[in-house]
C-alpha cells in the first residue's frame, strides 16, 4: 500500500483562488493588500525565494514593492528603511529575507518590524501570542504544514506527534501549533538518543533537519502520516527531502513529497498573512 500523497502545490493553488476574490473584494473596499520584501545582498537561494514570492503576490493581486539592497547597507540605514514601512498605510506586510550579513542583527530587524506587519510571523511578541493560543501571524512554514495535515481531515487531537528538528523557524513553533490542535508532542534533535525509538512512535512526523534522506522507512511507524520539510540538493543537483520519499511511502498512509509540498504552501500562508492584515487595517 502506498502513501496518499498531500500536495502542498495543489492545496497552494486552491487557497490562492479563494484568496485573489478576497483580494478582489478588498480592492472594491478601496484597500490593496500590500507587501513588503527587503532583499540584502545577491545570495542566489534567496533571490529565487523572493522572484517566487513576487509571483505569488501578481497571480493573487497583491500589491508588492520589492526593495534590494547592497550587503553593504549599514544596519541603521535598514532599521530605518523598515521603520518608513511601518508607518505607510499602503504596506500591511514587511518581509526582511533571510539570511543577513554578519554585521547586521537579525535579532533587531525582526524586532524592529511592527507586529501587526509582521507577516513572517517571527516577531517575539506574535511568537508569544501563538504560545498562548492567542490571535497572531502564525510562522508561514509551521502554519501550512497544519493546512496541510487538516486538509485531508486528519485528526490531530490526542495524536502523538514528533518533530525532528528545533529551528526557532520551523521546528518550535510547528510543534507548538500541534500542541494547540491539543495533539501530544514530542521534539527529537541533534543531542537526542535512539531517535529511532521515538519517531517510530509518531502517528504524525514532521522532519526538518535539512540533513538529506536523514529519516526513512526504518523510522516510521506503519500508518503515520510524514510531513518532510527539508529542501536539499544531491550531487546531480536534484532537489531531495530529510525524508527517503520512495521507501517512506511504502509504510506511511500519508506523505508531503519533496519538491512540491511543503515550499509552496509557505508562500501561500504568507500572502494570507498579508490579505488577513490588510483585511484588519480596511476594519479600523
Amino acid at each position: 500500500m502506498s502513501a496518499i500523497v498531500i500536495s502542498g502545490k495543489e492545496l497552494a493553488k486552491e487557497k490562492r483562488l479563494k484568496m485573489k476574490q478576497q483580494v478582489d473584494i478588498l480592492k472594491q473596499k478601496g484597500v490593496t493588500p500590500g507587501l513588503a520584501v527587503i532583499l540584502v545582498g545577491e545570495d542566489p537561494a534567496s533571490q529565487s525565494y523572493v522572484r517566487a514570492k513576487k509571483r505569488a503576490c501578481e497571480e493573487t493581486g497583491i500589491h508588492s514593492d520589492l526593495d534590494e539592497v547592497p550587503s553593504s547597507i549599514s544596519e541603521k540605514e535598514l532599521l530605518d528603511k523598515i521603520i518608513k514601512l511601518n508607518k505607510s498605510d499602503h504596506i500591511h506586510g514587511i518581509l526582511v529575507q533571510l539570511p543577513l550579513p554578519e554585521h547586521i542583527s537579525e535579532k533587531k530587524v525582526i524586532e524592529t518590524i511592527d507586529p501587526d506587519k509582521d507577516v513572517d510571523g517571527f516577531h517575539p511578541i506574535n511568537i508569544g501570542r501563538m504560545m498562548t493560543g492567542q490571535e497572531a501571524f502564525l510562522p508561514c512554514t509551521p502554519f501550512g504544514i497544519v493546512e496541510m495535515i487538516k486538509s485531508k481531515n486528519i485528526d490531530i487531537e490526542g495524536k502523538h506527534v514528533v518533530i525532528v528538528g528545533r529551528s526557532n523557524i520551523v521546528g518550535k513553533p510547528v510543534g507548538q501549533l500541534l500542541l494547540n490542535e491539543n495533539a501530544t508532542v514530542t521534539y527529537c534533535h541533534s543531542r537526542t538518543k535512539n531517535m529511532a525509538e521515538y519517531t517510530r512512535s509518531a502517528d504524525i512526523l514532521v522532519v526538518a533537519v535539512g540533513k538529506p534522506h536523514f529519516i526513512d522507512e526504518t523510522h516510521i511507524k506503519d500508518g503515520a502520516v510524514v510531513i518532510d520539510v527539508g529542501v536539499n540538493r544531491n550531487d546531480e543537483g536534484k532537489l531531495i527531502g530529510d525524508v527517503v520519499y520512495d521507501r517512506a511511502k511504502e509504510v506511511a498512509s500519508y506523505i508531503t513529497p519533496v519538491p512540491g509540498g511543503v515550499g509552496p504552501m509557505t508562500i501561500t500562508m504568507l500572502l494570507h498573512n498579508t490579505v488577513v492584515s490588510a483585511a484588519k487595517r480596511s476594519r479600523e
